[in-house]
């Protein structure tokens, strides 16, 4: 079959790979649609991640299909069943999971490698993580599950409440989602800061109050004031990855505020935090990572109530061979989800 491989980094290739069988537990599924994400694009520039994969390996971890072949003991799916399968799910069995913190599961399966005709899912994704499509519900749709099961963990960690004013850092789609999301409660105020005008306009069709182009101001923090009365952000929500940007988002905040640093970062990078302003704020810093099986459920279930157009979010469809392309043109802020189709 024709797949995709991460060697390094910027270093993707569409090779001829052989076709996956099911081991007992597992399904495979013929892959319709792939949607390109921002973690894929951090992937491939930085030629790794922490915990997802390590090269070489098949690539790409939002998808949706068709099962095509069983394994032995799989009964509750047939062939033919539509279905979008999460990107990981945890041993349930762990210190974390006992607790019900399942994105900090240690042992969490992780599956890459819906940039491909074919994709074996494995036996604890089917068990935990693997949903039924509905049928009125188009591929690249159910496709963007993984990221939004991801924002919607992220909000629900980010104790916004009735009235607040919300300040996202970032347009890509995750900071797009985030505003989708929180734009649904008509008494939260999004203000939506990032560098792509286009972005920007689809920010304020998913609901954002006021949306601006850093490029455009002196300071992010200043306009953040002026607009809150001199206090700063009820929320902060930091959706870009940027070490200086988290640093923007922790001086965005009011005294007594949230903020999320949900981009995740490179390696080993670090960030300066003042700590009189920590301390004497009662800031709470939130790192947030992941989804659990629960918010893939209900991602899901958003997606297909169609209450949210996130088709804004998809540029184009474009055929697995254009990838390394879509990937540059991703860089350059010219796209910002693409469906793939292999």
């Amino acid at each position: 079959m024709l797949a995709t491989v991460l060697y390094g980094k910027e270093d993707l290739r569409l090779e001829e790979v052989a076709e996956p069988t099911p081991m007992p537990g597992e399904v495979i599924i013929k892959v319709g649609v792939a949607t390109t994400c921002g973690t894929d694009l951090k992937v491939w520039r930085r030629g790794g991640h922490a915990k997802m994969l390590q090269p070489p390996t098949l690539f790409g971890h939002e998808g949706a299909g068709q099962i095509v072949a069983l394994g032995e003991g799989v009964t509750d799916w047939q062939v033919g069943d539509r279905v979008v399968a999460n990107n990981s799910a945890p041993c349930t069995k762990c210190f974390f999971c006992q607790r019900q913190e399942y994105s900090l599961c240690p042992n969490l399966t992780w599956n890459n490698g819906t940039f491909a005709q074919y994709q074996k899912i494995p036996a604890s994704i089917v068990q935990h993580n693997m949903l039924s499509i509905p049928d009125e519900l188009p591929d690249e749709l159910a496709a963007m599950t993984e990221p939004l099961a991801c924002v919607l963990h992220g909000v629900a960690r980010s104790n916004v409440k009735a009235g607040d004013r919300v300040v996202v850092l970032g347009d890509g789609a995750i900071g797009l989602m985030f505003v989708a999301k929180l734009a649904e409660d008509a008494t939260t105020e999004v203000l939506l800061f990032g560098g792509n005008d286009q972005r920007l306009k689809i920010g304020k069709k998913l609901g954002a109050a006021e949306t601006f182009n850093y490029h455009q101001l002196p300071d992010i923090c200043t306009c953040v004031k002026e607009r809150t009365q001199g206090w700063g952000a009820d929320v902060v929500i930091e959706a870009t990855g940027v070490p200086s940007v988290w640093e923007t988002a922790i001086a965005c905040a009011r005294a007594g505020a949230t903020v999320n640093l949900f981009g995740g970062c490179p390696r080993d990078t670090t960030i300066t935090v003042n700590t009189e302003q920590l301390h004497y704020n009662e800031l709470t810093l939130k790192g947030v990572f992941h989804n659990t099986p629960e918010f893939v459920r209900k991602a899901l279930s958003l997606i297909a109530s169609r209450k949210i157009p996130f088709e804004l979010l998809l540029s184009e469809r474009r055929p697995l061979e254009d990838l390394e392309q879509v990937f540059c043109e991703m860089k350059d802020r010219k796209v910002i989800k693409v469906a793939m189709i292999p």
